[in-house]
């Protein structure tokens, strides 16, 4: 869960039923037959600001243009290489992932931040800096494309919190739950001398 006064890190994703993110060649135009930031105003309002992969920002900015804007607040990219042209409103950060959900987290203002993109949320998750995750499904079987999550993760405990249905879009909510830290070893008894 997120401290008291902060918002909560939010894996967000749109997935097809066959548990893809972006089809073959990274495609994502296939969720705006079915989806559209129209459609999800509350978790806009909720958003304070976005960590993108650098891969998802480059589809993103493909797509730009096509359907209603998405305002998730300050958008922050996490790259190894930032473009030679970047786009001012975008910030990029070459730090390390804790560092990188830090600053976002702090742009946030108190809201929650989205993490999207493939191996941005797989890395968040393995670090165990996920508080949450919420997936549109979908009605659509891809076939191929980009996994929801990629080989190797590893077992990640989720608790379902909320379920519910527009249109033709099931969203799906749940808490990741943190793994309990381990029990302090008890003290060995004390010995009292005897008489």
């Amino acid at each position: 869960m997120s401290d008291a006064g902060t918002g909560a890190v939010v894996v967000n994703r749109a997935m097809s039923l066959d548990g893809f993110i972006a089809g073959p060649g990274h495609a994502m135009d296939w969720i705006a037959e079915h989806l559209t930031a129209a459609d999800v105003p509350e978790v806009m309002a909720a958003t304070g600001a976005m960590l993108i992969g650098r891969r998802t920002y480059e589809v993103a900015r493909r797509m730009a243009g096509r359907g209603t804007p998405y305002d998730g607040g300050a958008q922050f990219v996490l790259t190894h290489r930032p473009p030679d042209d970047p786009d001012p409103a975008v910030t990029f950060l070459t730090c390390g992932l804790e560092e990188a959900v830090a600053t976002a987290r702090a742009a946030a203002g108190g809201r929650n931040l989205e993490v999207l993109g493939a191996d941005v949320a797989a890395q968040c998750l393995r670090h165990g800096l996920v508080d949450e995750i919420l997936v549109y499904v979908l009605p659509v079987l891809l076939g191929d494309g980009v996994r929801f999550s990629p080989p190797g993760l590893g077992r990640i405990e989720l608790e379902p919190f909320a379920t519910t249905r527009s249109g033709a879009v099931t969203t799906l909510r749940f808490r990741v739950r943190k793994p309990e830290p381990p029990a302090a070893a008890a003290a060995p008894p004390r010995q009292t001398p005897s008489p």
